[in-house]
Protein backbone atom coordinates (compact mmCIF):
# COMPACT_ATOMS: atom_id res chain seq x y z
CA UNK A 1 0.00 0.00 0.00
CA UNK A 2 3.03 2.41 0.60
CA UNK A 3 4.53 1.85 -2.65
CA UNK A 4 1.40 2.48 -4.46
CA UNK A 5 1.49 6.05 -2.21
CA UNK A 6 4.60 6.99 -3.20
CA UNK A 7 3.92 5.71 -6.99
CA UNK A 8 0.92 8.53 -7.28
CA UNK A 9 2.39 11.04 -4.74
CA UNK A 10 5.79 10.81 -6.25
CA UNK A 11 4.63 12.89 -9.62
CA UNK A 12 2.69 15.42 -7.12
CA UNK A 13 5.65 16.11 -5.52
CA UNK A 14 7.83 16.97 -8.12
CA UNK A 15 5.54 19.18 -9.76
CA UNK A 16 5.19 21.31 -6.35
CA UNK A 17 8.78 21.10 -5.38
CA UNK A 18 10.58 21.96 -8.30
CA UNK A 19 13.49 23.77 -7.50
CA UNK A 20 12.76 24.53 -3.60
CA UNK A 21 14.57 23.63 -0.47
CA UNK A 22 14.70 19.74 0.56
CA UNK A 23 14.03 19.18 4.40
CA UNK A 24 16.45 17.51 6.63
CA UNK A 25 14.46 16.11 10.06
CA UNK A 26 16.86 16.84 12.90
CA UNK A 27 14.60 15.59 15.37
CA UNK A 28 11.01 14.78 16.48
CA UNK A 29 9.18 14.00 19.89
CA UNK A 30 6.38 12.03 19.93
CA UNK A 31 3.17 14.19 21.57
CA UNK A 32 0.49 11.45 21.56
CA UNK A 33 1.21 7.95 22.20
CA UNK A 34 -0.65 5.29 19.73
CA UNK A 35 -0.03 1.89 19.00
CA UNK A 36 -0.18 2.41 15.10
CA UNK A 37 2.15 5.25 15.28
CA UNK A 38 2.58 8.43 17.98
CA UNK A 39 1.70 11.87 16.89
CA UNK A 40 4.96 14.26 17.06
CA UNK A 41 6.34 17.40 16.26
CA UNK A 42 9.27 17.34 14.17
CA UNK A 43 11.79 19.57 13.66
CA UNK A 44 13.27 20.00 10.05
CA UNK A 45 16.10 21.96 8.24
CA UNK A 46 16.03 24.15 5.10
CA UNK A 47 19.32 25.23 3.50
CA UNK A 48 17.38 28.08 1.37
CA UNK A 49 18.56 27.00 -2.46
CA UNK A 50 19.37 30.72 -3.40
CA UNK A 51 21.02 32.40 -0.15
CA UNK A 52 24.17 30.14 1.00
CA UNK A 53 24.97 30.36 5.09
CA UNK A 54 21.01 30.70 5.74
CA UNK A 55 19.18 27.39 7.14
CA UNK A 56 15.60 27.84 8.35
CA UNK A 57 14.53 25.45 11.01
CA UNK A 58 10.61 24.34 10.87
CA UNK A 59 8.96 22.79 13.73
CA UNK A 60 5.08 21.46 13.16
CA UNK A 61 2.68 18.87 14.12
CA UNK A 62 2.50 15.58 12.41
CA UNK A 63 -0.39 13.09 12.87
CA UNK A 64 0.51 9.77 13.61
CA UNK A 65 -1.76 6.94 13.41
CA UNK A 66 -2.54 4.37 10.53
CA UNK A 67 -3.88 7.41 8.40
CA UNK A 68 -0.30 9.02 9.05
CA UNK A 69 1.51 6.08 8.67
CA UNK A 70 -0.16 5.58 5.05
CA UNK A 71 0.50 9.43 4.43
CA UNK A 72 -3.02 10.30 4.01
CA UNK A 73 -3.74 12.16 7.21
CA UNK A 74 -3.95 15.78 7.36
CA UNK A 75 -1.52 17.18 9.54
CA UNK A 76 -2.49 20.01 12.15
CA UNK A 77 -1.66 24.06 10.94
CA UNK A 78 0.43 24.90 13.41
CA UNK A 79 4.09 25.67 12.29
CA UNK A 80 6.94 27.92 13.55
CA UNK A 81 9.82 28.94 12.05
CA UNK A 82 13.29 30.22 12.92
CA UNK A 83 16.01 31.24 10.30
CA UNK A 84 19.90 31.68 11.20
CA UNK A 85 22.95 32.60 9.13
CA UNK A 86 25.23 29.54 9.65
CA UNK A 87 27.66 30.33 7.85
CA UNK A 88 28.83 32.99 4.92
CA UNK A 89 26.23 34.80 3.28
CA UNK A 90 26.06 34.70 -0.33
CA UNK A 91 23.36 34.88 -2.36
CA UNK A 92 23.76 32.87 -5.82
CA UNK A 93 21.60 34.88 -7.69
CA UNK A 94 18.95 38.02 -8.01
CA UNK A 95 16.29 36.91 -5.33
CA UNK A 96 12.45 37.90 -6.29
CA UNK A 97 10.39 40.11 -3.66
CA UNK A 98 8.78 37.14 -2.52
CA UNK A 99 8.65 33.54 -3.59
CA UNK A 100 8.66 30.24 -1.72
CA UNK A 101 11.71 28.68 -0.99
CA UNK A 102 10.14 25.37 0.29
CA UNK A 103 6.63 23.70 0.26
CA UNK A 104 5.16 19.91 1.80
CA UNK A 105 1.90 18.28 1.69
CA UNK A 106 -0.18 18.14 5.03
CA UNK A 107 -2.56 15.75 3.86
CA UNK A 108 -2.64 13.55 0.53
CA UNK A 109 -3.58 16.34 -2.07
CA UNK A 110 -5.34 19.40 -0.45
CA UNK A 111 -2.66 20.70 2.09
CA UNK A 112 0.53 22.37 1.69
CA UNK A 113 2.42 23.85 4.44
CA UNK A 114 5.03 26.76 2.31
CA UNK A 115 8.04 28.69 3.67
CA UNK A 116 8.28 32.16 2.07
CA UNK A 117 11.14 34.40 1.46
CA UNK A 118 10.49 37.81 1.60
CA UNK A 119 13.52 40.71 0.67
CA UNK A 120 13.21 43.84 2.75
CA UNK A 121 15.64 45.78 1.08
CA UNK A 122 15.41 48.99 3.45
CA UNK A 123 16.67 47.23 6.19
CA UNK A 124 18.73 44.48 4.20
CA UNK A 125 16.68 41.96 5.52
CA UNK A 126 15.63 38.39 4.51
CA UNK A 127 12.33 37.44 6.40
CA UNK A 128 10.95 33.94 6.12
CA UNK A 129 7.03 33.00 6.56
CA UNK A 130 5.61 29.62 7.03
CA UNK A 131 1.87 29.43 6.86
CA UNK A 132 -0.06 26.96 5.59
CA UNK A 133 -3.18 26.98 2.76
CA UNK A 134 -6.02 24.61 1.57
CA UNK A 135 -6.92 24.45 -2.12
CA UNK A 136 -10.27 26.01 -0.97
CA UNK A 137 -9.07 27.84 2.08
CA UNK A 138 -5.83 28.53 4.29
CA UNK A 139 -5.09 29.02 7.90
CA UNK A 140 -4.22 32.05 9.38
CA UNK A 141 -1.74 31.13 11.57
CA UNK A 142 1.76 31.28 10.55
CA UNK A 143 5.19 32.39 12.04
CA UNK A 144 8.19 34.77 11.01
CA UNK A 145 11.65 35.11 11.63
CA UNK A 146 14.40 37.32 9.53
CA UNK A 147 18.18 37.01 9.15
CA UNK A 148 19.76 40.47 8.56
CA UNK A 149 22.10 40.38 6.21
CA UNK A 150 25.65 41.92 6.78
CA UNK A 151 26.63 45.67 6.39
CA UNK A 152 28.48 45.77 2.89
CA UNK A 153 26.30 42.68 1.21
CA UNK A 154 23.54 44.01 -0.85
CA UNK A 155 21.07 41.95 -1.43
CA UNK A 156 20.38 41.62 -5.37
CA UNK A 157 16.59 41.99 -6.31
CA UNK A 158 14.81 41.09 -9.64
Amino acid sequence: MKRLFLALAAPLMMISGAGLAHAEEIASVNTNFRFTGSDRVTVEAYDDPLVQGVTCYVSRARTGGVKGTLGIAEDPSEASIACRQVGPIKITQPLKQKTDVFSAGMSFIFKTLHVVRIVDAKRNTLVYMTYSDRIATGSPKNSVTAVPVPEGTTIPVK
